[in-house]
């Protein structure tokens, strides 16, 4: 759910599977090629998955290594995963689909939507806005962080509103940007209380079947994934099976590389938010980079990261979002010129060679010519 990269390295080993690849009309992908084998080569993940659709050339995807450390089976693109953090894109723009209703208000307190909610000597719902939710600058603490050991409770069911206690009672950070799923935990209860329906049923509503996206979806309590998946794997044990309400609506949501590049393509070309409030989302502040990646700002649900290349426009950089959870990496990525890029990972990254070259692989892709 967080995306610090503090943990040691995971001791597993990988059977590397050669990448296979489809495309139209575009370049052979070959250093996005060189980078996928790395994750498993070089760093040591079980498996490693990579799509890119452009709206010039098409599809191509590829794959490297296993997506089952027993039998073989080897890693595919078309499958199923926990993404994680990414789920934070969409948690975001189904919040401001509310702001564009005039339902919610980005810079009204929390507290009118959650009275009494927040209220401690270090914390306020009435000085706390739902933009500075959005965007980590809300001081609230992390919930994650009061797991020192997430493991005990695998198959533990958290209601939001405990997510949000544990957070409370916390050392407030230090840091203005601190980035805090409980932040997220807290719009989702927000668009429940102000639609009257789950949360997880306004994402389903707003963006989940209106773009046909047939790998996505809440999974509640239900610990396994449905579909052809991976299994995913932590220092060297299968944790596929997991309870994921203590991510909620900051980091449960299962996806595949293919929806999650139709997502952040229908969010750029403006079929999801009013252009106004799609410029919101990419007003970015700076991250802190002991809990992203170097060089990340923060906009509302919005990782915007410098481009290597130019992407054929003027703005060198890229949009998305990344997570990592116990067993799963994931990244769902824009660039200036319509392309997408999402990878899926079936273990998490743990050192910082490995997340430089989860950045790599964005750089890679949206950079091919």
């Amino acid at each position: 759910m967080t995306l610090a990269f503090t943990a040691a390295a995971g001791s597993l080993v990988a059977v590397a599977a050669p990448a296979h690849a489809q495309t139209r009309g575009c370049g052979d992908y070959r250093e996005a090629r060189r980078v996928l084998e790395r994750m498993t080569k070089v760093h040591g993940l079980p498996g490693a998955a990579v799509r890119v659709d452009d709206p010039r050339c098409g599809t191509w995807t590829a794959a490297s290594g296993v997506a089952d450390m027993r039998t073989g089976r080897p890693m595919r693109a078309d499958m199923r995963g926990r993404i994680a953090s990414v789920s934070k894109s969409f948690t975001a723009a189904t919040l401001l689909g509310l702001v564009a209703d005039g339902r919610v208000a980005l810079d009204a307190p929390v507290d009118r939507y959650l009275p009494g909610l927040i209220r401690t000597p270090a914390h306020d719902g009435r000085r706390i806005t739902v933009r500075s939710l959005l965007r980590h600058t809300s001081g609230l603490p992390d919930h994650s962080d009061s797991f020192p050991d997430l493991e005990p409770y695998r198959f533990t069911h958290f209601e939001p509103e405990e997510l949000v206690r544990r957070a409370l009672a916390l050392p407030p950070p230090e840091a203005g940007w601190y980035y805090s799923t409980t932040n997220y935990v807290l719009a989702g209860m927000i668009v429940a209380r102000v639609t009257g329906r789950p949360f997880e049923r306004e994402v389903e509503r707003r963006i989940i079947g209106p773009l046909g996206l047939r790998d996505t979806y809440w999974p509640g309590d239900r610990a396994a994934i449905r579909g052809p998946h991976p299994r995913g794997y932590h220092e060297g044990r299968d944790v596929t099976e997991w309870n994921m309400s203590a991510g909620g609506a900051g980091g449960a949501l299962i996806s595949s590389p293919r929806d999650v590049n139709r997502f952040f393509g229908a969010l750029a070309d403006g079929r999801l938010l009013p252009a106004p409030l799609l410029a919101e989302m990419r007003r970015t502040v700076p991250a802190d980079p002991d809990r992203t990646w170097p060089g990340t700002r923060y906009g509302l649900g919005l990782m915007r990261l410098p481009l290597n290349c130019g992407g054929g426009t003027r703005e060198r950089a890229w949009y998305g979002h990344g997570g990592h959870f116990e067993g799963w990496s994931a990244m769902g990525a824009v660039g200036p010129a319509g392309r997408r890029v999402s990878f899926l990972f079936n273990a998490m990254t743990t050192t910082e060679a490995a997340a430089a070259d989860e950045i790599n692989l964005v750089d890679a892709a949206l950079c091919e010519k």
